[in-house]
């Protein structure tokens, strides 16, 4: 556990490979440690519910003892997201413009990058305001694309309203100029904008931060998922987002028996030679295939065993 003592940890994967599982397995941990941990699913393929055996929607509820779990739904935060922005503008635009300003919402709801933007908000709520009610913040994110994009947006969203600022802020000084003898014009968009620069900021630092945020990479010993780890790897520390811990799921034990078992086992070895050279320098934890599904409590505390 010595390598996964930060606050917030984001645990991410090609799909198919047990990042649920392993999320929920640390999230477990944590917590039978003595640490309150909120276990949150930002994947719209909930598997958090199946792994607990019990229904986990879209509030803060209590798993066991002191294990929370939150499943995100994308679909509800884009509509409470759009709703929100729809009050923003009623209190700025004209009443009479309305009606196209929330055509225009509806239109762009639907774009590509909706759901995105709006889970990016509710993940900035969650560690914004939510830090200070756990100790541990565990995050079950989806496949790795995604995640990718999920975790550069603080930084690409950051550059984006910086520039909104700067063209808002020149337009007003054009309009104080014509208009107002010099005089400052109140401008509420130019503060929303403000606002929300002020809480990608915030957020950013707090990625950034590795005695903070830490980052963990689920993995089988094959060829696809190996190759795909490595260039998600790369691209996140562009962002100076550093994958610090690499987790080998459904690795075959020693104890196979069998001529395909040992077969696939000599097979195998390859590949975990391949992830020992690739990801030398991050921190690698190996978990065994396990001859049962992880749907219990007392298997998930057998896989836990394992960080």
């Amino acid at each position: 556990m010595n390598k996964l003592t930060n606050k917030i940890l984001f645990v991410g994967g090609k799909g198919g490979v047990g990042k649920s599982t392993s999320a929920a397995a640390l999230a477990w941990k944590l917590s039978q440690a003595g640490e309150k941990t909120l276990l949150i699913s930002t994947d719209p393929a909930h598997n958090l519910g199946h792994i607990f055996n019990q229904p986990i929607g879209g509030k803060i509820m209590n798993v066991e003892g002191l294990l929370f779990a939150l499943e995100i739904d994308p679909e509800r935060e884009t509509t409470s997201y759009m709703n929100g922005v729809k009050e923003n503008m009623q209190g700025i635009v004209q009443p009479q413009m309305m009606e196209e300003v929330n055509r225009q919402l509806d239109t762009a709801r639907a774009s590509p990058g909706a759901d995105e933007a709006a889970l990016f908000d509710k993940l900035i709520s969650i560690i914004l305001e939510e830090s200070s009610n756990f100790d541990k913040i565990v995050f079950d994110t989806a496949p790795t694309g995604h995640t990718i994009r999920l975790l550069t947006l603080p930084e690409l969203m950051g550059v984006w309203i910086k520039g909104l600022l700067e063209k808002r802020q020149k337009t007003q000084k054009n309009y104080a100029q014509l208009l107002n003898d010099g005089d400052p014009v109140e401008d509420p968009i130019y503060d929303v904008l403000r606002e929300r620069q002020q809480r990608f900021s915030a957020v950013r630092k707090i990625l950034l931060d590795p005695k903070q945020t830490g980052f963990i990479f689920v993995l089988n010993p094959e060829r696809l998922p190996i190759l795909e780890t490595e260039k998600a790897l790369e691209m996140l520390a562009k962002y100076d987002l550093h994958v610090e811990t690499i987790l080998i799921n459904k690795v075959l034990p020693d104890d196979v028996d069998g001529e395909f078992f040992l077969k696939r086992r000599e097979h195998e070895q390859q590949y975990v030679e391949q992830i020992e050279k690739v990801f030398q320098k991050q921190h690698r934890i190996y978990i065994p295939l396990f001859a049962r599904d992880i749907l219990n409590r007392q298997r998930l505390e057998e896989f836990s065993h394992y960080f």
